[in-house]
């Protein structure tokens, strides 16, 4: 294990943003706990679509999606609030 410093851009949280030293963009650091949650949503949408239940699929998809848009929301906000270029290019 090594012991580094990471610039913390949000509060703690479940998702943080995070620098660290040898990275040029931050990121988004996960609990895993958090991830966990996310991974068993992402099965949910899977779980569905193999039962052939679309509406199902569909109803859970967009629920991670919007899950998905918030968590962007917020490193998009941190990166602004510190005039950092976000590294891709946003949907319209």
């Amino acid at each position: 294990m090594e012991r580094v410093e990471a610039e913390l851009f949000t509060d703690g949280g479940n998702n943080a943003v995070v620098r660290l030293p040898s990275r040029r963009f931050p990121g988004v650091l996960i609990q895993g706990d958090s991830l966990a949650i996310l991974r068993s949503s992402f099965a949910e949408v899977v779980e569905a679509f193999d039962q052939g239940d679309v509406a199902e699929a569909r109803d859970s998809a967009g629920f991670l999606l919007a899950d998905l848009d918030d968590l962007l929301a917020r490193y998009s906000a941190a990166l602004e609030s510190h005039g950092i270029p976000l590294p891709y290019v946003p949907r319209a």
